[in-house]
């Protein structure tokens, strides 16, 4: 897969938000620092500085602010972004650009257009998908439709995403292609670890949950505790304790319904952490409650760490967990389903290791990092030759 230094091809990645690290940005970490490898020129645009350039920095991976790119659809600044990115993708004169996240899907697509060069977009969970507040799925909607045709191919992270953007008739087959996310290669825990999950060392201690995820309107953050509320009022000598890993604007509500339902003690809010590998190996059972997804990475990290998964059956998440063999689906919003499930798993021990080793294989076999890279590289070559 290495290329000539003579004959490197220059790709040119645009993220919103550089100050975060997300899917999103650890995707285009990842791919940036693989493709230097390989002896491509990569350089990445945002909007924002933080968190995801730092680690750029680290790899020596040039990156660019572009001014007025935000988040939000802000319509003058959201037309400043666009031409400051089509003045910097003219001076850059990249092969290739590669957009990533809604709004940098629109801007990048729109100044790649205006600049000459093409590009594609990688949807990490479409903006109207089911869940999402009907005003804001429209526009978004509405935007696609106009932006898909200034771009050679969109990748979708999940076969749902790609029937869904058929159905909503947002994007046309022949120009969409579904490419899983996968993950760099990471040993399986520790053996110490292993035995801990095993239950053959430090009986009694408490079953360990874990949920990374921001705190906002796609997460169902309160599902799960009035779950947890539910297990404890059931038995309060069941051990267990929680840590939801991320931060945003709901947290403080969150906190104040974990007090309202007592209990705060067994709940830690640990805010936005970059070592969340080494967290998913301490822990016995990962959750992903959501109103909507896309193809979560977190699910799949968490299959690599040989953890069980109990996640909603929105989106793409049943494409990575396979309900009754390496964790549960439950219906969104199901509460009485989501508590019965998770205190099966926490007396459970022989079927939370079960389910583990069995996410551990699939990671293995479908979700790896390189499978992703090997297609996404071949799309690259493909556009670009053509």
């Amino acid at each position: 897969m290495r290329t000539k230094r003579s004959d490197r091809i220059h790709l040119l990645f645009l993220v919103t938000r550089g100050d975060s690290i997300g899917g999103a940005q650890i995707h285009v970490r990842d791919m940036a620092k693989a493709l230097t490898r390989d002896g491509f020129r990569v350089t990445v645009l945002t909007g924002t500085a933080g968190d995801m350039t730092e680690q750029l920095d680290q790899d020596g991976i040039s990156w660019f602010l572009i001014p007025n790119l935000v988040r939000p659809i802000k319509p003058w600044q959201d037309i400043k972004a666009i031409i400051a990115t089509a003045q910097t993708i003219r001076r850059l004169k990249p092969d290739l650009v590669s957009t990533h996240t809604a709004k940098s899907g629109m801007v990048g697509r729109l100044a790649a257009f205006l600049a000459g060069v093409p590009s594609i977009f990688t949807a990490h969970g479409w903006q109207f998908a089911d869940g999402i507040p009907a005003g804001q799925a429209k526009a978004v909607l509405f935007i696609e439709k106009l932006v898909a045709p200034l771009c050679r191919r969109v990748i979708t992270v999940s076969r749902y995403d790609y029937e869904l953007a058929l159905r909503k008739k947002a994007v046309s087959a022949n120009k969409m292609v579904t490419i899983h996310n996968g993950l760099p290669w990471r040993e399986p825990p520790a053996s110490e670890t292993a035995a801990l999950r095993s239950g053959d060392i430090g009986e009694g201690q408490r079953v360990r949950l874990l949920m990374v995820a921001r705190f906002q309107e796609q997460k169902d953050h309160a599902a799960l505790l009035e779950a947890l509320a539910g297990i404890r009022s059931f038995d309060q000598n069941l051990e267990w304790s929680l840590e939801l890993v991320g931060d945003g604007p709901g947290m403080s509500a969150e906190q104040a319904r974990a007090r309202e339902l007592y209990i705060a003690d067994r709940v830690e809010f640990s805010g936005q952490q970059l070592d969340v590998p080494e967290r998913m190996d301490r822990a016995d059972i990962y959750l992903l409650i959501s109103n909507w997804e896309g193809f979560p990475r977190s699910i799949i990290e968490a299959m690599r760490a040989g953890l069980p998964v109990i996640a909603s059956d929105v989106g793409g998440c049943n494409e990575s967990v396979r309900d009754g063999q390496t964790g549960f689906l439950v219906d969104k919003g199901d509460i009485p389903v989501l508590q019965e499930r998770i205190q099966s798993l926490i007396v459970n021990t022989a079927l939370r290791v079960q389910f583990g080793e069995a996410g551990r294989r699939l990671y293995e076999e479908q979700f790896t990092f390189q499978n992703m890279y090997k297609k996404t590289v071949e799309l690259y070559r493909q556009v670009v030759n053509k």
